[in-house]
């Protein structure tokens, strides 16, 4: 599929729904283990992901959009409360989420969605930017080459930073 047909926009509050679906296709359930059940978007460290999307002032989310219907969304937010986010780094830094349905991945439409969004945060005046992404995630090799570096690492992941007053390496 070419990329040409799609867009990349801000989400519109009537379609907040979509989240639930997007935060379920974002987390990592490797290739033959079983398929996490759906209710698991309910658990908190997840739900914190998508709970009351758009009310906090640093809720930012652009959608890819196909033909009018929503294949894959980017959203950022600070997830610094009593529950952080697994990306968590400070007060003050964004928190990346990003997935695809899977028959988009593998496409170039996730770099082009976080492209636009580091451009997004660039021009809100953030600083950087984090996420934290499973070791044996494909995406890994992308975040690298949109200039994520690791900060630190666990047994499974990996907490990535992206310094967003470095000018753009890839355009």
């Amino acid at each position: 599929m070419s990329t040409d047909k799609v867009i990349i926009r801000e989400i519109f509050i009537h379609e907040l729904p979509v989240l639930e679906d997007m935060v379920y296709e974002a987390i990592f359930q490797p290739e033959g283990a079983d398929t996490l059940p759906r209710e698991i978007i309910k658990v908190p460290e997840i739900n914190v992901y998508i709970r009351d999307f758009g009310k906090q002032k640093d809720d930012y989310c652009l959608v890819a959009d196909l033909g009018e219907i929503i294949i894959g969304a980017v959203w950022v937010r600070i997830l610094a409360g009593t529950i952080k986010g697994y990306g968590n780094l400070d007060e003050v830094t964004p928190e990346f989420a990003i997935s695809l349905f899977k028959e988009y991945r593998n496409q170039g439409i996730g770099t082009l969605m976080m492209k636009k969004m580091i451009e997004y945060l660039r021009e809100k005046g953030y600083h950087q930017a984090s996420l934290s992404v499973d070791k044996a995630n494909y995406a890994v090799k992308m975040y690298k080459n949109l200039g994520f570096e690791i900060y630190s690492e666990n047994e499974h992941d990996y907490l990535m930073v992206l310094k967003l007053t470095n000018r753009n390496l890839w355009s």
